[in-house]
C-alpha cells in the first residue's frame, strides 16, 4: 500500500506548470477553461465565489498558484482515495462476520463506517472544490479519467444509500455497499492503470 501510495505521489502526471508556461507565452491566454464542472466554475469560474470576494482574482500568477494547489489536492485526493479503499475492504469483512452472527462487532463496524464516510467524501471535496486545469482537453471515446468519472457517478449515490440504509433496511444497505465497494474498487483501477 506504501508503495503504491508514494508511486502516486512520486508520478509523472501532467505538469502542470510547464502546460502553463506555454501557454502564458500566447498573446491570447485563455487562464480558465470553457468548460468546468459545476463546483470549479461556482468557486474557480470567471464569476466564481473566490474571485468576487478578492481572494484569488483571474490573472495569471494567480493561475500559476491554482494550479499547484489543484495539483497537490489532487494528489491528496488520490492517498485518501486509497485508505478509503482499504478501510472498506475491513468494513466489508466485518459487515460480512456481523451477517453472519458475530453481533458483538456491530459497533466497530459502525465506527469504521464512520471513518470511511468521513475519508470518503473527504477525498471526493478534493477533487470537486480543486481549481480547474489550464485547458479541458476533449479526448474522444472513453479513457481512464472519463471512466473514474462514470464510476463516481455509481459510487456516490450508493454511498449515500449504503448510509441513509444503514439502521432502516439491511438488503438495501448490504447492496448498496457491495454496489458501492465494486464501482470504488473500478474507479480506482481505471484511474492507477491508464489504458
Amino acid at each position: 500500500m506504501l508503495v503504491l501510495i508514494n508511486g502516486i505521489a512520486n508520478c509523472q502526471s501532467e505538469d502542470f506548470l510547464d502546460e502553463f508556461e506555454k501557454l502564458i507565452d500566447n498573446e491570447n491566454v485563455q487562464l480558465i477553461p470553457d468548460k468546468m464542472i459545476i463546483t470549479q466554475k461556482i468557486f474557480w469560474g470567471e464569476k466564481g465565489l473566490l474571485r468576487k470576494v478578492g481572494i484569488s482574482k483571474l490573472n495569471i500568477e494567480n493561475r500559476e498558484k491554482e494550479l499547484i494547489l489543484r495539483e497537490k489536492m489532487l494528489k491528496a485526493h488520490q492517498i485518501i482515495g486509497y485508505v478509503t479503499f482499504t478501510a472498506m475492504i475491513a468494513q466489508g469483512i466485518i459487515g460480512r462476520k456481523l451477517y453472519n452472527g458475530e453481533n458483538d462487532l456491530y459497533d466497530t463496524h459502525k465506527n469504521l463506517g464512520n471513518f470511511v464516510t468521513a475519508s470518503y467524501f473527504a477525498g471526493a471535496s478534493l477533487s470537486l472544490l480543486a481549481p480547474p486545469p489550464i485547458i479541458s482537453k476533449e479526448i474522444k471515446g472513453l479513457n481512464n479519467i472519463k471512466a473514474h468519472k462514470i464510476l463516481a457517478n455509481l459510487h456516490l449515490p450508493a454511498m449515500i444509500a449504503t448510509n441513509i440504509y444503514s439502521d432502516r433496511d439491511r438488503d438495501i444497505h448490504k447492496a448498496s455497499a457491495y454496489t458501492a465497494f465494486a464501482s470504488y474498487a473500478l474507479a480506482l483501477i481505471t484511474i492507477t492503470f491508464n489504458f
